[in-house]
């Protein structure tokens, strides 16, 4: 707290006023008791010292009261000082809270002022964006639209060059067609005596087999053995003489649309297709319908697609995965309900089939003592070459284990109100052939064990105990004579997987992906 100078000054004249004042009045005093007679001259000096005395003391007394209201006085001003600077004081201190309070009240408003300013530029600024967005937008779209305008009219002009390319493609395609229907004729005609004569050697070939015939090795291919016989059944020759025309008639057709610019994007739409066919009902029905529309484009020569389709399903045997038994009953029913739209796409594909897979004619390549090399007895049997060197024969079993499981899943599929026109009567037929005239070889046991895992389910329902006494004559003439060769380690494993099959009786569990579930999500909720 400060005081200032007036307020010294006044406090100073005030104390001089105060001081002088009791001075002058003190000068005027009376001592009626004072005695000056000269009654008593030897006493002089103490009567004279008496009243001086006596003066001192009433004069002191005085200055003494003087003196205290003096200091009551400076008492009294000290209190009212006090009393002003604590009023002073507490002024000030109000005088600041309230300058403090107001000043955070500005910096408050100033705070709010400045978010509202904010918030307002965000908006601003959102409007701007949005403004701009849509500006954009229309710049876009009115460029698209410019841009859909030019690649239509373009398109047009290449719809209608494509129209006059297709329609020669299609002539010429036609030309080839039935020039090669007039060789079928020829060739049906001229191979009607062979298919006589082969019934006769087949026949005969079969007898030889009932009795035992000492070339039936063919696993142990020595150098000096070469020259070919094929062991087919008079059904299967017949057969495989169709498929035979068939396939010859496409492969001309392929080489006329080699050169066909579409002929690409029909494989990849095809090969598409049937790598995105799942074990659901929902996506086997719409992949036939798809397939099926593409197989009837008119813009693809019909027995092309065809052909395409049936080579593009065997793929799926050569990049098969883990649930490749699943994927093949789904494809089993993709095929059924493609062939009730297009009804020639079996007979394609099982041409495709016997010429990948001789074993699902069947038929069987035999050597007899004839000098040759084995490389080309294994190229006529199905080993594929590359490089210059032949696969492998575990490489070659694998691609006939799935060649046949397809083949099997085929055979048993019942796609509810589609007829299957490959059924189980033609698995039963095959399967019957297949043991009165294929000989017992560690490839024919790898094809017998991936049918009847794929099929032998349906034909137990279907056939019953016919089917059981079958697989009792596989039992007691098939491994038997199977379990002859097992110096081979490789045809030990086979012969324990056939075991396994009938002595487990494995035929009356229905294989996993033979029924369609209704949808993915049911499919993981049941796994």
């Amino acid at each position: 707290m400060c005081i200032s100078d007036d307020d010294m000054e006044d406090y100073e004249k005030d104390s001089e006023e105060s001081y002088e004042q009791p001075l002058k009045k003190g000068t005027r005093f009376s001592c009626p008791d004072a005695d000056f007679s000269d009654s008593e001259p030897s006493d002089d000096e103490l009567y004279l010292e008496r009243p001086q005395i006596c003066l001192m003391d009433r004069t002191n007394l005085a200055e003494s009261f003087l003196t205290e209201l003096e200091r009551e006085h400076h008492l009294r001003v000290k209190e009212e000082i006090r009393r002003k600077a604590f009023a002073l004081e507490a002024e000030l201190k109000g005088e600041n809270e309230r300058s403090l309070s107001a000043i955070a009240q500005l910096e408050k408003q100033t705070e709010m002022r400045r978010e509202m300013d904010r918030r307002m530029d965000k908006q601003y600024q959102r409007k701007i964006a949005e403004a701009l967005d849509s500006h954009l937008s229309l710049i876009q779209r009115d460029h698209e639209q410019r841009s859909q305008i030019e690649e239509r009219r373009i398109k047009d002009d290449a719809a209608l060059e494509e129209a006059k390319k297709r329609e020669k493609a299609l002539h010429e395609a036609r030309v080839y067609q039935a020039k090669v229907e007039a060789e079928a004729q020829q060739e049906a005609a001229r191979k009607a005596e062979e298919r006589q004569k082969a019934a006769l050697e087949a026949a005969r070939i079969s007898k030889a087999e009932d009795q035992g015939k000492e070339d039936e090795k063919v696993s142990k291919i020595s150098p000096g053995e070469t020259a070919k016989k094929k062991i087919e059944p008079p059904v299967a020759i017949s057969v495989k003489t169709r498929r035979h025309l068939l396939t010859k008639s496409s492969n001309e057709n392929w080489h006329v649309m080699a050169s066909f610019r579409d002929f690409e994007k029909y494989q990849r739409l095809i090969a598409r297709q049937l790598r995105q066919i799942t074990g659901t009902v929902e996506n086997v029905r719409t992949k036939s319908i798809e397939l099926s529309k593409i197989l009837k484009d008119s813009r693809c020569p019909y027995p092309v697609s065809l052909m395409v389709f049936s080579k593009k399903v065997l793929n799926l045997c050569e990049n098969q995965g883990a649930s490749f038994d699943g994927i093949a009953f789904a494809v089993g029913h993709v095929i059924v309900r493609v062939s009730a739209q297009v009804p020639e796409t079996v007979d394609y594909l099982l041409a495709e089939f016997h010429k990948a897979c001789m074993y699902t004619v069947p038929q069987f390549v035999q050597y007899s003592k004839v000098m040759n090399r084995a490389k080309e007895y294994q190229k006529l049997i199905g080993y594929r070459e590359e490089d210059g060197k032949i696969e492998s024969t575990d490489s070659y079993l694998d691609r006939i284990e799935s060649y046949m499981k397809l083949y099997g899943a085929l055979v048993q599929t019942e796609a509810g109100d589609v007829p299957n026109p490959h059924g189980l009567k033609e698995g039963w037929a095959w399967l019957a052939r297949f043991l009165n005239v294929l000989p017992v070889t560690r490839f024919t046991a790898v094809a017998l064990e991936a049918f009847l895992k794929m099929a032998g389910f349906a034909l137990l329902k279907r056939y019953r105990i016919q089917f059981v006494k079958l697989l009792n004559t596989i039992s007691a003439r098939f491994l038997p004579v199977l379990k002859k060769s097992q110096a081979d380690p490789e045809v030990h494993r086979i012969t324990s997987k056939l075991e396994t099959y009938l002595e487990k009786k494995l035929y009356l569990r229905e294989p996993d992906g033979r029924r369609l579930e209704a949808s993915l999500s049911s499919r993981v909720h049941m796994a």
